[in-house]
């Protein structure tokens, strides 16, 4: 079984809303709090907030493309 790819614009992530399909340390639900971009404008990165804990990660912005690893949406 092949992983769903999602189809993601890169600016409209900003608060956008994500499930790790495999979730670690009780960490679920995440919030996309910032995006880091180029000097052109392009979206490079994305910093992911965990609802539970508060911690942050950094992350390509693709990775999110990955459905094994995310899931759109809380679920």
């Amino acid at each position: 079984m092949s992983a769903a790819k999602h189809r993601l614009t890169p600016r409209k992530l900003l608060l956008s809303k994500w499930t790790a399909a495999t979730p670690q340390n009780r960490e679920k639900h995440f919030l996309v709090t910032e995006l880091f971009c180029d000097e052109e404008g392009t979206v490079l990165e994305v910093e992911l907030q965990a609802v539970l804990s508060k911690r942050v990660q950094r992350l390509d912005w693709r990775d999110l493309q990955d459905g094994e690893r995310w899931l759109m949406g809380w679920r």
